[in-house]
């Protein structure tokens, strides 16, 4: 996750400056499902990563690490599972088309259109996630992976949230 930019108040002609210490190493990145299933409640299934910059951590999300978020999925909504995808170049790989066809019995894919976030909900959710952390002053890197996952979980128990990112999408469900 980028820093984030925000909003903060100060008195009138004095600009505030919030003073942080260390040198910025590491990130935490997110992945994440925005699950909806007729006559149930939308559901959030994600997954955090933090990279600190040690040898051989990897600093993001392999397509080793898609597939247990679309099995955990299987798992919890039990069922078969229609994914909605962007074109990120992870989900592209030869090894997760595989992993796809081998689970062509419970997973259908769809590609998003290129550059159309717009149309992704997990982008509405991950807009909420970083406008919540937007002024979090941080001491270290394990304090911002705590906000992300608490923000996360607080998603989790709000439904109405999760749909309200699935209608910003301007896409409906359709339902036979």
């Amino acid at each position: 996750m980028t820093p984030p930019r925000a909003r903060t108040w100060g008195r009138i002609g004095q600009t505030p400056v919030v003073h942080v210490r260390g040198r910025g190493a590491g990130r935490v990145s997110m992945a994440g499902m925005t699950c909806y299933k007729s006559g149930e409640r939308s559901r959030l299934i994600y997954a955090v990563r933090e990279y600190t910059g040690r040898k051989n951590q990897p600093k993001g999300f392999g397509w080793r690490d898609f597939r247990d978020l679309l099995v955990r999925a299987r798992i919890q909504l039990g069922g078969p599972i229609v994914l909605v995808w962007d074109n990120v170049r992870i989900h592209l790989t030869a090894d997760m088309r595989e992993f796809i066809d081998a689970t062509s019995d419970w997973l259908t894919v769809f590609q998003l259109p290129t550059y159309a976030p717009d149309l992704n909900p997990q982008e509405g959710v991950s807009s909420l996630v970083k406008r919540d952390i937007g002024n979090l002053a941080a001491a270290d890197l394990g304090q911002i992976t705590r906000a992300v996952k608490r923000k996360l979980k607080m998603l989790q128990y709000r439904p109405q949230v999760i749909d309200g990112c699935l209608a910003g999408t301007g896409l409906t469900l359709g339902y036979e």
